[in-house]
């Protein structure tokens, strides 16, 4: 049986996403415990709500605050001891869950996960780790915005943990790894991307070279390794651009009567490429780095975006990831 906790007050939507999410994968998956944390009367109105209730694998802990979705990570870790997102981490430090699911402030949340689990040994930052989908498959990439100005010896950290997660959740043994990059060429970057292309060639990794932007979504490697800035922001200008495709294609389809007709018929392969890009089936980011494992699910993501974000989290746990960064970055060191 795995056990994870929920911040259930975590997000924009908060329990509206949370709560349904929740139960649904209780349905789904009858080997898993889940701790619902946040104000006990509010959950319990929402599951009334819902037609559910506590029972051997579903647990309320209260926790009577609630991080904000704008609030300053260093304010929220001094004033805010017993909001869910830290209650939810808490259980994870003292054993009572294996690993937790949040969609609370993303600063927030790297900032009391670190500052209650601690990071692995011989890792200096934790990074934000997500897959993101190509023709074929998807793409891993880090770090999505943990990190601003990263030295190379932390890129290579970073390397080293995507290429764990791929070996441990899809099997890869030697998954490709490519730095992103402004050009493929050796001579393009900064000083410190070069150097920390000279790391990655000496390590263990399944190192390719440099790659630029468009490997992310139409290419075959396997990690995209870059700093937290870099990634955050490629993150979202592709998220941007995929929303202004669909909002572009469904505004032509409605621009008169013939456009509504093909439209008509073209919408069996409209809701196929929907369904392929809906991001909701990509969600949850790792937190690579920790002394336990913590998903992030996108704040602004419905119950359905969310559910996805606890399906990696139980595969993170059930194949014991944490354990296998671990076991990589002392060999690494030897």
């Amino acid at each position: 049986m795995i056990t994870l906790s929920i911040d259930a007050m975590g997000g924009d939507h908060g329990l509206g996403s949370t709560v349904p999410a929740a139960l649904e994968i209780l349905k789904t998956h009858q080997k898993i415990k889940l701790i619902l944390v946040g104000d006990t009367k509010q959950i319990e109105i929402k599951l009334n709500h819902l037609g559910g209730k506590p029972g051997k694998r579903l647990a309320i802990q209260h926790a009577s605050q609630i991080v904000e979705m704008d609030e300053h990570p260093a304010k929220a870790l001094r004033r805010k001891k017993d909001s869910s997102m830290r209650v939810a981490i808490n259980l994870v430090k003292d054993g009572t869950v294996d690993g937790c699911v949040s969609a609370g402030n993303t600063g927030a949340l790297m900032a009391t996960a670190r500052f209650v689990l601690r990071t692995i040994p011989g890792i200096d930052r934790p990074a934000i780790c997500a897959s993101l989908p190509r023709p074929e498959g998807y793409t891993h990439m880090l770090d999505l915005g943990a990190n601003i100005d990263t030295p190379p010896e932390i890129l290579l950290q970073f390397g080293l943990m995507g290429s764990q997660l791929i070996n441990c959740l899809d099997g890869k043994k030697h998954p490709t790894v490519g730095l992103l990059n402004i050009g493929v060429e050796e001579v393009k970057g900064n000083e410190s991307i070069k150097a920390a292309a000279e790391l990655f060639k000496d390590s263990n990794l399944n190192y390719i070279g440099f790659v630029e932007a468009d490997e992310i979504y139409m290419g075959n490697t396997d990690l995209v390794v870059c700093d937290g800035f870099l990634g955050n922001v490629a993150l979202k200008a592709s998220e941007g651009v995929a929303q202004m495709i669909m909002s572009v294609l469904k505004e032509e389809f409605n621009r008169n009567a013939v456009a509504k007709g093909a439209g008509l018929l073209a919408k069996p392969v409209l809701n196929a490429i929907k369904r392929r890009l809906d991001h909701r089936r990509y969600n949850g980011a790792s937190l690579l780095g920790l002394r336990g494992a913590v998903v992030k699910s996108h704040g602004g993501t419905d119950h359905i975006g969310f559910k996805s974000a606890i399906e990696v989290a139980i595969e993170e746990t059930r194949k014991g990831l944490v354990n296998q960064i671990e076991s990589t970055i002392v060999a690494s060191s030897v």
